[in-house]
């Protein structure tokens, strides 16, 4: 016996799956980076109705250029945590490059004879580091932070306790602009675009992409370890050179204890774990690194503006770190169940 349907009601008939799920409150977990974002725009939006000086253009390229030097060191440092690997002496590394380029040129040597030496001092502390974690097996947090300490130290030697300053030497990278952009936002956003290509599109970056995720296996289907590790550690080391550089231009001097070193380093982590790059390797992304680049970047310029002590500075980068690495955790527990 068959059986008749009736036709349904208009307006009661359910809607194609695709239409549903598109409004759906599910929806904005495909967007990539969603939670970041919306954190940001809260903060900015926060920050904006707080306090009108946030919002003018002057402010907002303040911050960009602020986060230029952070910005080339996550740029490596993304790379290098995408094939598993860890730096923790970069920000001690910009120290010492940046001494070194100051006693350089304040005893009057050429300043591209300073630069270069500064870039291969950076590249040779990686390469160091690289020859290290390859050869000794000691884990990269260990063996980095023991450089930290030890490059720390150098960079105190370098100064001999006093403030080495460059005076107009290399003022042009720290301070002039272009079409009303800094130089140094220039720099960062080309290493930040040149590392992003290389990650997506050349046979080094998908090296670094299987490395991270399963090193044995890399090894086995191929992949020179070895030799990729070594690249990518004097890589992060030439990029550390080169933010030294850029802080020492900005600041016109360096000195003992100054702005690089563990706080630098520590913000610079905090920026590529914000972003979503795995602690455990085999995922990266510097579209998120740069959003948690802008994102601490937001917090301390609103820290300034709204009258808070500088102490509140580290207090938040430390907050924000933490949060990341569980949600972090959280996220690839969820994945890993789906």
């Amino acid at each position: 016996m068959s059986v008749k349907t009736l036709p349904d009601a208009p307006g009661v008939s359910e809607p194609p799956a695709g239409r549903r799920s598109r409004f759906s409150p599910g929806a904005l977990r495909g967007v990539p980076h969603a939670g970041l974002i919306a954190v940001l725009v809260i903060v900015v939006a926060f920050t904006a109705l707080r306090t009108e000086t946030f919002a003018t253009d002057r402010n907002l390229v303040n911050i960009l250029s602020q986060v230029s030097v952070n910005a080339v060191l996550a740029a490596g440092l993304t790379l290098l945590m995408t094939a598993g690997g860890m730096d923790f002496s970069m920000g001690s590394n910009v120290a010492v490059t940046a001494a070194v380029a100051a006693r350089l040129l304040a005893s009057g040597q050429p300043t591209g004879y300073a630069v270069a030496v500064a870039l291969l001092l950076g590249t040779a502390i990686g390469l160091v580091n690289g020859l290290v974690v390859t050869f000794t097996r000691v884990a990269p947090f260990v063996a980095t932070l023991a450089s930290a300490t030890l490059l720390d130290g150098v960079a105190l030697l370098v100064h001999d306790g006093n403030t080495i300053s460059i005076g107009t030497r290399m003022f042009a990278l720290g301070n002039n602009k272009v079409i009303g952009v800094p130089y140094l936002l220039v720099v960062a956003v080309l290493v930040l675009v040149a590392t992003a290509l290389v990650m997506r599109f050349t046979v080094f970056g998908r090296d670094a992409f299987a490395i991270g995720g399963n090193e044995h296996v890399a090894r086995l289907s191929g992949i020179n370890v070895t030799a990729r590790k070594l690249v990518l550690y004097g890589t992060t080391g030439a990029l550390s050179g080169l933010a030294g550089l850029m802080l020492l231009s900005r600041l016109g001097s360096s000195s003992p204890g100054g702005t690089a070193g563990l706080s630098l380093q520590l913000a610079v982590v905090a920026a590529v774990v914000i972003g979503g790059t795995s602690l455990a390797g085999g995922y990266g992304t510097v579209t998120g690194t740069a959003l948690g680049l802008v994102l601490l970047g937001v917090v301390a310029n609103a820290l300034n503006l709204l009258d808070f002590s500088s102490n509140y500075q580290p207090v938040s980068v430390g907050a924000v770190l933490l949060v990341a690495a569980v949600a972090n955790e959280l996220h690839k527990a969820r994945s890993a169940r789906h």
